[in-house]
């Protein structure tokens, strides 16, 4: 199970303090001897901890040919140890109150309780035993991986929209596993075994490559004595450094249609390779991240452009907006996209979006439209701040891809620094046709 979509909507929403303060959710830090990092943010509004534990290893780090490995093994994790049987790790959880769940994505696996505060030493004890002790048979493996592929059957095979999202990655990226689904082609999924999740588990799960971050009623000196109690004793080991193919610059323009009975509501969208604020994110281009995330919102969101234009003004679509998220440990992404109003050809759509962002790069972003956005990202983040799950998973997904905490905590600052003239550098940087994928999702062809 993935949080793409959570993590897309949180890179906006991040908690932001005044910008002269530069900082966010004021977070304590250590590192075990056995070198595990541990964040803890308190939280102390109710007698609540969110604990997580993120590992640096995603859907991108698979070897070719055992895509889904990496969201296989998290479906595994709860298959038992020594000491706990199949299902009792998330039974237990229930039984006192608190909720589990696991989650994958390209750069990381997580594994997340929330739990009352006098619960958290349970949950961290059966966390570090299955860091090390997960014990899997051929029992438990084979039937995972038929419920994994009906999870895809259900989730994309029979869903247009994430069907064509697959497509749509695929053509993206040519040569960097982004360009693999995280649940994993169906084909791949079928073939894998025991071994390979064993093998999975072996490389990458160790404390030295995992993050412990706990949310909520505790402050660090409080949680520094369980941390050392628990995970403390378990043993680091070698564990490999991420090497992965870059992409090359983007030649050519790309296309793609999908055509599907089952769907109701036509839709378009365009996305453009983009720089990320990770360290395989673009190297000096890196720089315009921040203000692509401004330009998002000046572009995006029911008082952009794109929706001002097109659903409002002109009666086209029905919806319209952008999205961009800087967390990514490699390129990312920056989307437009949009719905047309019903007896309104895609064809009329896609040149009255192109006409838009015709007129984007060629007039630039105003001022006054920067300086809305910046406003709004501070409204809509401030609230951000009373959500116990909310620092956890920010934090954690940055740390991921590579992005120091110091740089979490400068965002305030980094938005309001930016102005029009780098939030129109960094959008006719990034908005090139050669550097594009064009989707579109139709009702298939009545003979």
């Amino acid at each position: 199970m993935s949080v793409l979509h959570l993590l897309l909507a949180l890179s906006v929403a991040l908690a932001v303090a005044p910008a002269s303060r530069a900082e966010v959710f004021r977070p304590e830090t250590f590192t075990l001897s056995n070198g595990m990092e541990v964040v803890v943010v308190t939280n102390r509004r109710a007698p609540i901890v969110t604990h997580m534990v993120w590992y640096r290893a995603g859907a991108a780090d698979e070897v070719q040919g055992t895509s889904g490995v990496a969201h296989f093994l998290e479906h595994l994790m709860f298959k038992g140890t020594h000491t706990l049987a199949p299902g009792e790790f998330s039974r237990t959880v229930a039984l006192n109150g608190g909720r589990d769940n696991a989650f994958t994505s390209w750069d990381y696996t997580g594994y997340v309780q929330t739990v009352a505060r006098d619960r958290l030493e349970l949950v961290m004890r059966m966390e570090a035993d299955r860091m090390v002790n997960l014990v899997l048979s051929d029992a438990v493996v084979d039937p995972e991986r038929a419920v994994i592929l009906e999870e895809r059957r259900q989730v994309t095979d029979n869903n247009p929209s994430s069907r064509l999202r697959e497509q749509l990655n695929a053509a993206m990226f040519l040569n960097h596993p982004y360009g693999r689904p995280i649940i994993g082609w169906a084909h791949e999924i079928a073939s894998l075994s025991r071994a390979d999740a064993e093998a999975w588990y072996r490389k990458w799960y160790a404390p030295n490559n995992a993050v412990l971050i706990v949310a909520g009623d505790i402050d660090v000196g409080e949680l520094r004595p369980l941390a050392e109690k628990h995970y403390g004793p378990v043993a680091s080991r070698a564990v490999e450094r991420r090497v992965r193919p870059s992409e090359p610059p983007p030649q050519a323009a790309r296309r793609v249609t999908l055509r599907d009975e089952r769907v109701r509501q036509p839709s378009w969208s365009r996305s453009w390779l983009a720089p990320s604020l990770g360290p395989g994110g673009g190297g000096t281009e890196s720089k315009h991240a921040y203000p692509l995330q401004v330009a998002a919102d000046v572009i995006g969101g029911e008082t952009g452009r794109l929706y001002r234009s097109l659903v409002v003004e002109r009666k086209l679509a029905v919806a319209a907006g952008a999205s961009y998220d800087p967390d990514s440990h490699d390129r990312t992404t920056f989307l437009v996209y949009a719905s047309p109003q019903q007896g309104v050809s895609l064809e009329t759509l896609e040149r009255a979006v192109e006409e838009e962002i015709a007129g984007l790069l060629k007039d630039g972003v105003s001022a006054s439209d920067v300086e809305r956005a910046k406003t709004r990202l501070g409204a809509e983040a401030v609230l951000a701040r009373d959500s116990l799950g909310t620092a956890p998973r920010v934090i954690g997904a940055a740390l991921m891809a590579g992005i120091p905490l110091a740089e979490v905590e400068a965002w305030p600052d980094r938005i309001a620094a930016v102005e029009a003239d780098a939030v129109n550098a960094a959008l006719r940087a990034t908005l090139r046709d050669e550097a594009s994928v064009t989707g579109l999702l139709l009702p298939t062809e009545k003979p």
